[in-house]
């Protein structure tokens, strides 16, 4: 069965209709075969004609900028579009042939590595992935080997299965790593207010086949913070009581990029003693268009050896440690732009003007009277809201098909446990969604609220409701 599902089954199965114009040298001859859609055609076409099918069809998508459900990078200057450009033929894994994208990709390592205040950033260790979920799959491979290192008299052993810690509001990558590599997820639900990881629940879930526990700083749900060094503190405390010695990794897909520029007293990175790898994601607060992200350990203690497959690959002895192998070196080269022309305050300044956007924003939606705030956007520069408590004529779904309507992408949805009776919106603000756009939103939004009001009940939420949008 396709993952990816073609046309509606009763739909006919024709090809596409063709324009005279697209007959560059005569409107009429080219035209007796039309060109199907769902089989190779028998025949070549023009450039210019294979483009024009493919760009009308694109024209459908949603504008990418006005999407206020993604985390991922919209907007490059077109210096660095340029360098991706150069860079699109180049394959990361032949470090040997494109030796000077190899060392850029250890620069950026090591200027992360000084970012989150590694031991040692010069000697760091660490690798470029296509996201954030390929990097966090190798933070949990690493912690699997370390426990079954650990524990080697024991594994593998049918009493002696592996579990990792976690709140519901984890991205999905961690439930995939947990089903693929055959890892038991112990989940912390939350509770009234508290929509992350609790750090006493969380020790309360850790036993002697705990290989780790997941932190994130930045929950893709609501845009807060996780409290990193109380949970520290508290696998700290378990430590003294019991022996467990339970290592932390930090999801930082988006905030890893924001607290060591507008949070610096924040405590959560590799300062923490228990925190043994961290992710983010380039492609997002990292400003780079997808797919980059990175993964650090905190010494090579951390990554086991044995992890790291050296290859002799095209006459060169290569170690690398990724699930894929062949993929573009034209974000990495990105990357490098961008920690190159921004610098600390520069991204600093970015930064700082994306969460002013969304505080203004999110402050403004609460003054117009129908919406309660979750989250501010003070942290992430992201935050939630749903319907006050007496608003009964419309929901969050409503409000979101009747956005959608003014080219406007908002993501309407439920918590996960135990919160499932808490639908919300949520509004991502990035580089490039300007206090210009955010002020266009709002007049968008305030223009629909009258109908909106008017509404006897509200129309009715979607049969399955949409969480995919917590990426």
């Amino acid at each position: 069965m396709p993952l990816h599902k073609g046309s509606h089954p009763h739909t006919p199965r024709r090809g596409y209709s063709v324009n005279p114009f697209f007959g560059e040298a005569d409107p009429v001859a080219d035209m007796a075969v039309e060109p199907p859609r769902h089989s190779l055609p028998g025949k070549p076409m023009t450039p210019r004609t294979a483009y024009q099918f493919v760009h009308d069809e694109l024209m459908l998508d949603g504008n990418s900028r006005l999407n206020l459900a993604t985390f991922v990078t919209t907007w490059m200057e077109p210096q660095a579009t340029a360098l991706m450009t150069e860079c699109r033929d180049k394959n990361m894994i032949d470090k040997d042939e494109y030796p000077r994208t190899a060392e850029l990709e250890r620069r950026c390592v090591t200027m992360l590595a000084d970012l989150w205040n590694a031991p040692d950033p010069a000697n760091a260790i660490g690798c470029s992935t296509t996201g954030s979920s390929e990097a966090c799959m190798l933070a949990g491979m690493a912690f699997k080997r370390r426990w079954a290192r650990r524990d080697a008299n024991r594994h593998p052993s049918p009493g002696a299965r592996p579990n990792l810690v976690m709140g519901t509001n984890v991205q999905v990558c961690w439930e995939k790593f947990c089903n693929f590599w055959e890892v038991e997820a112990r989940q912390v639900p939350m509770e009234g207010d508290r929509f992350h990881l609790d750090p006493q629940a969380a020790a309360e879930l850790c036993d002697e086949n705990t290989i780790g526990v997941v932190t994130v700083l930045g929950s893709t749900f609501d845009g807060s913070y996780e409290p990193v060094a109380e949970v520290c503190a508290a696998l700290d405390a378990l430590q003294e009581r019991t022996g467990l010695d339970i290592p932390v990794h930090v999801d930082g897909a988006s905030g890893a990029m924001i607290a060591p520029f507008l949070d610096e007293r924040l405590v959560w990175d590799f300062r923490l003693p228990r925190v043994a790898s961290i992710n983010t994601s380039g492609h997002k607060y990292g400003l780079v268009y997808p797919g980059v992200g990175w993964a650090l350990w905190r010494d090579k203690a951390a990554l086991p050896e044995e992890l790291v497959f050296r290859v002799n690959y095209l006459g060169g002895d290569m170690p690398t440690f990724a699930l894929n192998f062949s993929r573009p070196g034209a974000q990495v080269a990105a990357q490098y732009y961008t920690f190159l022309r921004l610098g600390r305050e520069g991204y600093r300044a970015v930064q700082r003007n994306t969460r002013d956007v969304a505080r203004s924003l999110a402050e403004r939606i609460e003054g117009l009277g129908d919406f309660r705030l979750l989250t501010r956007g003070d942290e992430l520069p992201v935050f939630a809201f749903t319907t006050a408590d007496d608003v009964t004529c419309f929901d969050v779904f409503d409000v979101s098909r009747r956005m959608r309507e003014r080219g406007w992408l908002v993501p309407a949805y439920t918590f996960p446990p135990n919160r499932e009776d808490l639908s919300v919106l949520r509004i991502v603000c990035r580089n490039g969604f300007s206090l210009d756009l955010a002020d266009l939103f709002l007049d968008d939004l305030r223009s629909l609220l009258p109908e909106l009001r008017r509404q006897p009940c509200p129309l009715g939420r979607p049969e399955k409701v949409a969480t995919a949008f917590h990426h």
